[in-house]
């Protein structure tokens, strides 16, 4: 299949892929938007291209309707993304972030489901100085957005497997390997020297037609939802030494409400890669996406659509053809958790990993816990790291054993959870900001989430089911950051108060799940669980997980294909 029979008409390119080509390689006009003081906000064009560099556009929705009252422009601010290869940062870096959330932010820390850190409510007059601050701590902003390969995923517990540290640096490589080399970001963020304009040498001057992300696994922890991902690596041990890695393709969660065009899908299972050959299975597989992919219409653009369109035999077919070699059959793995191992674990060197339990990912002040401030005062006597989860927690890693006792007592100061007193389903649950930064946001999800939490709870006790886990992912809209398709029980915003409800999703993150009951509320969607609940705790089999008891019982179909999503 020749590439010039299947690019896409340029002439028929979107808007987006317009600005992406006339922007000089992600310049576009955003040093003179910054400098622009009439307004809170930057150029239409410049929206895009600031993804590129880690930052997005946002403005308060609890204030829109008595600024417009007022005759005021909405309250823009902007949300910056950091950029953490496997969520690692150490404590020196840790404090930095916080100094920044505190000096220019809202005054608070979020941990994404990507293991990267998030700051919102930055204003335009405080975008270079936070940027600049974020630099200087050796981490940076690029890619953390935008149509480009974004924070590459790993497993982020070291006690978990021999191969972690391995497996890490492996994460950090593919980053490294997949980042523009456009020396945009530089120039604008760090006033670096202007140097002439370059071809992208893996992108080329459209980049990618959508974002892409990429995460590899260690089994048997899932915990990186591995088939969410555009492009993932399974890493296969074999003696106790890492041989290489099975590659996954095509997965994605992000649908659009009323359009069977676009559907969630879990990546595919392509065959085996060994250490030599994966940044060049990472790059081709990027390329083909480049030049395969939908560059007309954005909400069809992820390469999960991609291989749909080509088939999985075509597009296994197309990038053994960039690599000039075939992938070896997939070995043999298993997975069997993909949630976090809360509270204490020590390791064979005697060091400690401490698992936290965060209420999605946002590390704030309340007048009940002091969970900022502790984190802060941990960080200033810990010389290990800081790992964040792909579950939106926090791991304070290598801690010694002379400070345990003293970590301890900050806990328990202020009041910061391990998990001890959370119900499992609570610590199994996962929400997306929405309201009121994220523009796309139909419903509540992260300010929302608790309360329900507690209204399951309630429900399950009554069944006693109060000991058993249940994945609950709730989102404001249907993009799905939350992976809110991989949850047993899924609630997707729909408009405020009303969510779709979906079922069926494994508690291993390995099928999707599928629509149940559509745009109701609250106690419609606590009416429609409840004799499902019942009926799991009393005829589930051992050690049966719900999203699997309701495939079996025949409350919903098992959706292994995202094509089958909406039949």
């Amino acid at each position: 299949m020749a590439i010039e029979q299947t690019k896409y008409d340029p002439s028929k390119h979107s808007d987006v892929e317009k600005i992406k080509v006339e922007s000089d390689y992600l310049r576009g006009t955003i040093t003179p938007s910054l400098k622009n003081p009439i307004t809170g906000s930057v150029a239409d064009d410049d929206l895009m291209l600031i993804k590129f560099h880690g930052i997005y556009q946002q403005d308060d929705r609890d204030l829109r309707n008595e600024r417009r009252k007022q005759k005021l422009e909405p309250l823009y601010s902007f949300m910056i993304r950091a950029r953490v290869p496997g969520g690692v940062a150490s404590s020196e870096q840790y404090i930095q972030m916080a100094d920044l959330a505190t000096t220019y932010s809202s005054g608070s820390l979020r941990l994404t489901t990507r293991q990267a850190f998030q700051w919102h409510g930055v204003f335009k007059r405080n975008l270079k100085t936070t940027i600049a601050g974020i630099n200087k701590s050796m981490l940076d902003t690029i890619a953390a957005c935008g149509d480009v390969n974004r924070n590459v995923m790993s497993n982020p517990l070291p006690e978990t497997s021999k191969i972690h540290a391995e497996v890490f640096e492996w994460s950090k490589k593919i980053s490294e390997h997949l980042l523009p080399k456009t020396k945009a970001y530089h120039e604008i963020w760090l006033d670096g020297e202007k140097v002439e304009s370059t071809q992208e040498p893996i992108y080329g001057q459209t980049y990618l037609p959508r974002k892409f992300k990429t995460a590899l696994a260690i089994p048997p922890f899932n915990d990186v939802d591995i088939f969410a991902n555009d492009l993932g690596f399974i890493a296969i041990e074999e003696k106790g030494k890492l041989v290489g890695f099975n590659v996954t393709a095509g997965g994605g969660m992000g649908s659009s409400h009323g359009d069977d065009s676009t559907y969630p899908r879990i990546a595919d299972v392509l065959g085996f890669c060994t250490l030599d050959q994966v940044l060049e299975v990472a790059e081709n597989v990027v390329k083909v996406q480049r030049d395969f992919g939908n560059r007309e219409v954005r909400k069809l653009a992820r390469l999960k659509y991609t291989i749909d369109r080509l088939g999985i035999d075509g597009f296994k077919s197309q990038l053994h053809e960039y690599l000039g070699f075939e992938l070896a059959p997939a070995k043999s793995y298993d997975f069997v958790h993909n949630g976090d191992r809360y509270g204490w674990m020590q390791d064979e060197n005697g060091n400690w990993h401490l698992t936290l339990y965060i209420h999605s990912g946002r590390i704030v002040d309340t007048e009940e816990k002091k969970l900022f401030t502790g984190l802060v005062e941990i960080a200033k006597i810990h010389d290990g790291e800081f790992r964040i989860s792909p579950n939106q927690n926090l791991i304070i890693s290598n801690i010694k054993p002379k400070i345990k006792a003293k970590v301890e007592k900050l806990l328990s100061t202020y009041q910061i959870s391990i998990g001890e007193t959370e119900t499992p389903t609570r610590l199994n649950s996962l929400a997306c900001v929405a309201f009121p930064t994220c523009s796309l946001a139909m419903a509540e999800a992260e300010r929302y989430l608790p309360d329900f939490i507690n209204r399951l709870d309630e429900l399950m006790a009554k069944y006693s089911l109060q000991e058993q886990p249940i994945n609950v992912r709730m989102t404001g809209c249907p993009n799905g950051c939350a992976r809110p398709f991989l949850g047993e029980i899924g609630m997707v915003g729909k408009a405020p108060g009303k969510y779709n409800l979906y079922l069926g999703a494994s508690h291993i993150g390995n099928r999707l799940n599928k629509l149940y009951k559509e745009n109701i509320n609250e106690k419609q969607i606590l009416e429609a669980l409840e004799p499902l609940l019942k009926d799991y705790s009393e005829s589930r089999h051992e050690n049966e997980h719900f999203g699997d008891f309701v495939i079996r019982a025949n409350y919903i179909k098992a959706v292994n294909n995202g094509l089958d999503f909406h039949a």
